[in-house]
């Protein structure tokens, strides 16, 4: 929780899961989509549809993970900074917006 938010979206290093009722933390390695060639933020957003994960809070999210949580249902908070236990506050607190739109391009690293 006291870790860094990551800027990348789809080649982040972890996914950190909370469950907002029950406040069970889970730490998810994204390293098989971190090193892939292509498709890193699709499926890194795949990896969290299928657990479930209704809101993203990211520092930055490309056009097709951006597209991928969407149609998944899934909410994206965009612009996050500082450690994730403060990105989490920030979003509980309301000092983060929806985003309606990706804010970095395709194969940023």
């Amino acid at each position: 929780m006291d870790s860094p938010v990551d800027p990348q979206f789809g080649r982040c290093r972890y996914f950190v899961i909370v469950d907002d009722a029950t406040g069970q933390v889970e730490t998810v390695d994204n390293a098989a989509n971190r090193e892939a060639l292509q498709g890193a933020g699709t499926q890194s957003a795949r990896t969290l549809l299928d657990r479930g994960v209704q809101v993203v809070i990211s520092g930055h999210v490309g056009p097709k993970a951006f597209s991928a949580l969407q149609t998944g249902g899934a909410q994206i908070f965009q612009g996050a900074s500082g450690s994730v236990r403060e990105a989490i506050a920030a979003y509980k607190a309301g000092k983060l917006s929806a985003a309606s739109r990706p804010d970095a391009g395709g194969r940023w690293r």
